[in-house]
């Protein structure tokens, strides 16, 4: 099983992702460079990368499994402002350039939103940027995300996404990143995963799978809201989701939660703390931890 969590990147670059990976028992782990609202980076540190890279060998993590996340920020969909447009391109080729450094092999992207303009013309928007981006070698392959069709999302039906694919020139360089939240969101219904998956390979291709992000929801299915929930706490329940993530077809394929942080109160001060230690224990054990909540508020109260 490859399972691990959104981390931090921060101060330490990769080695604070690595670490903050291996306290929750993972052995993959999903970063952003900077903050995924905004476009603030700093240069990478090597001396922590390569201490990084040692560690992962120590710990049995294939730096092939890791997984970096693209900036909300970008959107390949609108060029209504030439600038922006532009802007987007160049810094997703930039993140692009910063995973090579690191020797990352996958980032994940939001296809983008059509915001005002008509979707087929903003489906092409992504193919022209996608082209423009993917033109020169690279050892990065962009995972489109699948998503829930909030607002003007696109990318939330298999249809899109078979048509990005399939514009593309370089399809040696393109994936996708199933995200069960946004699948059952969109309308998919993965308490029927082998029909979906069934669905996927004639429309797009199974091949083209290279990360699952899972995430229970918290909306009913077809609600196009994307609202993350814990595991076993949504609507898709943990039995579904543990199905996917030990799906025989997928059994290569980085499985990465993203799941809400657990919230507490108290007089002083409101806390929130990462659930990721023990639902991948929850995973692993393959059984439902209905007190998983409480015991999370405990563990990080010591």
């Amino acid at each position: 099983m490859i399972i691990g969590s959104h981390v931090s990147f921060g101060r330490d670059g990769l080695l604070g992702s690595l670490k903050e990976a291996l306290s929750y028992g993972a052995n993959t782990f999903m970063f952003y460079t900077g903050a995924p609202q905004n476009t603030l980076r700093k240069p990478i540190d090597m001396d922590n990368t390569e201490e990084a890279w040692r560690l992962m060998k120590e710990n049995g993590i294939d730096i092939n499994t890791v997984i970096c996340h693209a900036p909300y920020i970008v959107n390949l969909a609108n060029n209504l402002d030439e600038r922006k447009y532009d802007f987007s391109i160049n810094f997703l080729a930039q993140e692009i350039k910063r995973c090579e450094e690191m020797k990352v092999k996958y980032i994940v992207l939001h296809p983008g939103s059509s915001v005002g303009i008509d979707r087929d013309i903003a489906l092409d928007n992504i193919v022209f940027a996608l082209n423009q981006i993917l033109k020169n070698d690279s050892s990065v392959t962009i995972l489109l995300e699948t998503m829930a069709g909030k607002g003007t999302e696109l990318g939330c039906t298999l249809e899109e996404i078979k048509y990005l694919i399939d514009n593309i020139e370089r399809k040696d360089l393109i994936g996708v990143c199933i995200d069960t939240c946004h699948l059952n969101d969109a309308g998919y219904n993965m308490s029927k995963f082998d029909d979906f998956l069934n669905e996927f390979n004639e429309i797009v291709g199974i091949n083209y799978i290279k990360c699952v992000h899972v995430n229970d929801s918290k909306n009913p299915m077809s609600a196009h809201k994307d609202r993350h929930a814990n595991i076993g706490y949504g609507t898709i329940g943990f039995d579904a989701l543990l199905k996917i993530i030990n799906h025989e077809l997928l059994s290569n394929v980085p499985k990465i939660l993203e799941t809400p942080y657990i919230g507490d109160t108290d007089e002083d001060k409101a806390r929130i703390y990462p659930p990721y230690k023990f639902e991948i224990t929850m995973i692993k054990e393959g059984k439902f931890n209905s007190n998983m909540m409480n015991d999370i508020r405990a563990y990080y109260q010591e």
